[in-house]
């Protein structure tokens, strides 16, 4: 075989031209970019940071044991691995100071759901689970596999999520009324 034609293991132990695992890497990017952009964006409220992280998870696809071939296990694989370069990403700007690169250029378009500012005061458990069931449309099965909880821990912290955003609403109605 030419150098370019070697097989390589895809997610599922099934041998795959390097080229028909690089079309297939393009079309999962293509699909999922959207989405990967969304649910970082949502956790770090910014829109650069958001396609640093869209980026990172792109290399990680090519360069990670992803499952290519299984579209459920791929969702919940691209959900783990883009929250947790959100969180690494967190942890790394707590650690230096910085004056966000958005809030120099003020390029920050205005936010086009209002809810989203409600949403980002929640934890980041309960803002994560919200997204992902309401933005994303997964169900609260999904969810938990994504996050590694149970589905009745996944239900609490939906169900303490509405309230939760219930008071900070009424809260902001009574502060602006």
């Amino acid at each position: 075989m030419k150098g370019g034609d070697e097989l390589s293991k895809n997610g599922t132990d099934t041998l795959i031209s390097n080229e028909e695992k690089r079309k297939l890497i393009e079309a999962i990017i293509r699909k999922y970019s959207d989405f990967i952009f969304r649910l970082a964006y949502q956790n770090l409220h910014n829109r650069f940071d958001a396609e640093d992280i869209l980026q990172e998870v792109s290399v990680t696809l090519v360069t990670a044991n992803a499952p290519l071939n299984d579209e459920e296990h791929l969702k919940s694989w691209l959900v783990t691995v883009t929250l947790n370069k959100c969180r690494n990403l967190k942890r790394a700007k707590k650690r230096r100071e910085y004056i966000p690169l958005d809030e120099c250029l003020a390029l920050e378009a205005p936010k086009a759901n209002e809810i989203m500012e409600e949403l980002w005061q929640l934890p980041e458990k309960y803002r994560n689970t919200v997204y992902l069931y309401y933005y994303e449309s997964f169900k609260i099965s999904e969810i938990a596999e994504m996050l590694g909880k149970s589905p009745n821990t996944v239900s609490s912290w939906l169900r303490r999520a509405r309230k939760a955003l219930g008071i900070i609403i009424e809260q902001e109605e009574n502060g602006n009324g």
